[in-house]
């Protein structure tokens, strides 16, 4: 597949989304890195479009430069947007009371905090994504527990192994004493790196992922 030809099919993908207005997103091509430009109404189009993009055959990267204009060019304020994140946080019955700090600057959000699972990491971070007037979302929670590093590395070992997805035999883990998990490999897809991705941050202890999967 040429750069054309996959310059086309990122842009067939974004058009067959139904959660993206993709009128206004630029999509170009190079040696199968995808740069996306232009702009969206939400931060949530913004993330949409980009897993729109590593959906697509052929998309070894993605430079991610979607702006968030907002409709009428509407202003919030950072203690607006702060204080409707802290509400938020706060109904999600996935994330542990008090564990998460939000910080906003210019209508980027940042969280901070600790809590013991990355799902609920997740949680907190997906949550503050919904809302008018973020432009970005940084996630610097961090992860409560800790686990010996082999007792580690048998967990997500065993975990690929279940997973029908993934070829466990063609990744790589390596686990360091302060929770970080480098993965190497080669794998056949998108859907197959993210699936290794989220064994891995599946097991307790987890602090960090240094992914270097590659596609074949």
């Amino acid at each position: 597949m040429n750069d054309k030809e996959l310059r086309q099919l990122v842009v067939d993908e974004l058009e067959y989304e139904p959660s993206i207005d993709a009128a206004d997103i630029g999509v170009a091509a190079e040696n199968g890195v995808v740069t996306l430009s232009g702009h969206v109404a939400d931060y949530v189009q913004k993330m949409a479009a980009e897993r729109a993009a590593w959906r697509v055959k052929g998309v070894k990267g993605i430079a991610q430069e979607i702006e968030v204009r907002f409709p009428g060019d509407k202003k919030w304020n950072d203690d607006e947007i702060a204080q409707r994140a802290v509400n938020i946080l706060a109904w999600n019955t996935l994330v542990p009371k008090d564990s998460v700090r939000v910080r906003v600057s210019d209508g980027w959000i940042t969280l901070s905090g600790s809590v013991n699972w990355n799902y609920q990491r997740l949680a907190a971070e997906n949550e503050v994504r919904k809302l008018s007037g973020v432009k970005g979302v940084t996630n610097s929670i961090t992860l409560a527990s800790v686990v010996q590093a082999g007792d580690l590395k048998r967990r997500i070992q065993d975990a690929l192994k279940r997973h029908a997805e993934v070829e466990a035999d063609a990744v790589r883990v390596d686990v360091r004493g302060d929770g970080t998990v480098r993965i190497e490999g080669r794998v056949d897809n998108w859907s197959e790196m993210q699936a290794v991705e989220h064994a891995v941050w599946s097991a307790p202890g987890v602090q960090r992922v240094d992914d270097h999967l590659t596609f074949r």
